[in-house]
Formats: structure tokens, C-alpha cells, sequence
């Protein structure tokens, strides 16, 4: 879903090089072991990506073909409610991808970065099939809105979202109040008590503001990212599958009691 177009790639490159040049001048440093545990995450995950996109664009396809109307694609309307309950699923989505542990088994490759980069931005777990995040816009398609609308503003949210993991850009005042913006999302990364589970949404803000999930940075509180509650690891087979390996392990030794809390409670 992140797409893969050339120009894109020389884009991302681009930026990627330029906060690279700009946070050695900063005097930030630049993890470079971090940066090559994403790179490794990146390219381990392209067969597993290519899959899980096949498979899910078949279930979307079978929805689509249950769904009793179907909202034009020429009508700009389409679009813009479109983007809107994208937006809204993909907060709930992202919310409970931090609350439930199954979900959380994939979504943690993402939060296991500790310094927060561009390059950072594409650690994506290799087992989305599996904890099926996809089920949340599943409903979007039966409503009657096209797979490829759903899957296309897909892709824009997480674009824009690759730009959200830097500390080179601060405040961005009034934007802040609608939008996602670096600021929100650093905290999003933070695994501070004050900031940890905060900022959800996508391209908008607004869920969070509306559902008591915003934060904001504060002076006396330096944001730091990674997991809570995991050791740092540069090992990218490590970071994909040890939580699942947890829950089992975690299965095997409740020999059959609190199953539906080991799976589905809280990470």
C-alpha cells in the first residue's frame, strides 16, 4: 500500500539524504545501525508485502462485489466522504493496533525505531495479512465505495504520513489544530508515560481531538522513542516476529485458560 513508483522512490530518497546532511549539521547524529535495520526491514518485507496485497485486494474485490450501491468515482463528493471515513477508520485502526495485543504483534515494528527519521517511517511489520488491520475498511467497501478509491487514499495517508517522522520541523501553529503534523507524531513515537498511546490519526487530528486522544509536547518532558517495554534490538527478524512469539509463548503457558485476553487484551 506504499507505493512503489520511481519517482516516489527518488523523492523519498531525496528527502531522506537532505535530513541526513542537516541533522549531522544539527550536531543530532544519525543512527546509522538503526538506519540500516530499516533498510533491512524494507527490503525483507517486499515479498511479504506483495502477498498480502494480492490477498487483500482479492477479499476487497469479493466485498466490492456484495456491495448492494456503489458511489461513483467521477463524482467529487465520492472523494471527499471517502477521505473522510478513510480517515476515521484508519484512526480506529491505528487506535486499537496499540490496544490489542494481536494487532499490536505486527504494529510494533513500526514503534521499535529509537531515533525518529524519515527512513524510520517504512518500518512496517512483514504480518499484516495475519493481524488483519485490513478489516477496518472492509465496511467502506461494502458501503459502496470503489477498492481502489479505499486502496489510493490509502497510499496518500501513508505518504504523508513519511513525512510526519522528523524532529527537523517544529510547531506549524494553526496547522496543528486540523492536521498531522511532526509534532503530533513524535509523540505518537514517544514512549514517555505522559505521551505513550497519543495521536492516532492519519492525515487529520481531529479524531484524537474528538475522542481524548490528543497530546501535545511539552518543555519539561523529553520526548524518547522505541518500545517501553522491550530492549532495543537491531536484529529486523527479531523486531518482526517476537511479539508473536511472545503471545505463544504466553498461549502455551496458560495451558488453555485466558486465551481471549492473551490474544486480544492489551499489548
Amino acid at each position: 500500500m506504499m507505493g512503489k513508483s520511481p519517482l516516489w522512490l527518488a523523492f523519498v530518497a531525496a528527502m531522506v539524504t537532505t535530513e541526513v546532511l542537516f541533522r549531522l549539521r544539527l550536531g543530532r547524529g544519525y543512527d546509522r545501525r538503526t538506519a540500516l535495520t530499516s533498510l533491512a526491514l524494507v527490503l525483507g518485507g517486499i515479498p511479504f508485502a506483495a502477498l498480502n496485497g494480492v490477498i487483500i485486494a482479492a477479499i476487497y474485490s469479493w466485498v466490492w462485489s456484495l456491495a448492494p450501491l456503489r458511489f461513483p468515482l467521477d463524482d467529487w463528493r465520492t472523494w471527499a466522504v471517502g477521505f473522510l471515513l478513510v480517515e476515521f477508520a484508519y484512526y480506529w485502526f491505528h487506535r486499537t493496533s496499540h490496544q490489542v495485543r494481536w494487532f499490536w504483534a505486527s504494529h510494533s515494528v513500526h514503534h521499535s525505531a529509537e531515533q525518529l527519521t524519515l527512513l524510520s517511517s517504512f518500518r512496517l511489520g512483514w504480518t499484516s495479512l495475519i493481524s488483519a488491520g485490513w478489516l477496518f475498511y472492509a465496511p467502506l467497501v461494502l458501503a459502496g465505495f470503489d477498492p481502489w478509491l479505499i486502496l489510493g487514499l490509502l497510499v496518500f495517508n501513508l505518504r504523508f504520513q513519511t513525512f510526519l517522522h522528523t524532529e527537523l520541523i517544529g510547531r506549524l501553529g494553526p496547522l496543528e489544530w486540523i492536521f498531522n503534523t511532526p509534532s503530533h507524531h513524535r509523540l505518537h513515537h514517544a514512549c514517555n508515560a505522559a505521551y505513550i498511546d497519543r495521536n492516532y490519526g492519519g492525515v487529520l487530528i481531529v479524531f484524537d481531538r474528538m475522542f481524548g486522544t490528543l497530546a501535545v509536547e511539552r518543555q519539561d518532558e523529553v520526548v524518547r522513542y522505541g518500545l517501553a517495554h522491550r530492549e532495543a534490538t537491531s536484529n529486523p527478524l527479531k523486531i518482526v516476529v517476537r511479539e508473536w512469539l511472545f503471545m505463544a509463548r504466553d498461549l502455551l503457558a496458560s495451558r488453555g485458560r485466558n486465551v481471549g485476553r492473551i490474544l486480544f487484551g492489551p499489548p
